[in-house]
């Protein structure tokens, strides 16, 4: 399983459009065949700063997100909604 984070610093006056704008790519996410789960939260400290918690099947599932509508889409204008550059890690996980 292939588990990812990506740390969204929002900047304050585009929040709205961002929680907007990403709900297309949570909805069709979600509903990809090799997705496990695809959540958005937010930190509870800071405001604006939001985590999408990603799993995945695998490798492949991964690749294929990220080619579709919904993912490039959204990437393509996500820099007009960030303060600081997206962080992203990438874990291999095991089912325990």
């Amino acid at each position: 399983m292939i588990i990812i984070h990506a740390t969204f610093h929002v900047k304050p006056d585009k929040r709205e459009v961002f929680l907007s704008e990403i709900q297309p790519l949570l909805a069709g996410s979600q509903a990809e065949e090799g997705n496990v789960y695809y959540d958005l939260y937010e930190h509870t400290e800071n405001k604006n700063v939001f985590i999408m918690v990603e799993a995945w099947r695998d490798s492949e599932a991964v690749d294929i997100h990220n080619a579709t509508p919904h993912f490039t889409g959204f990437v393509g204008k996500a820099e007009e909604f960030l303060a600081a550059p997206l962080d992203v890690k990438v874990y291999n996980a095991e089912q325990a």
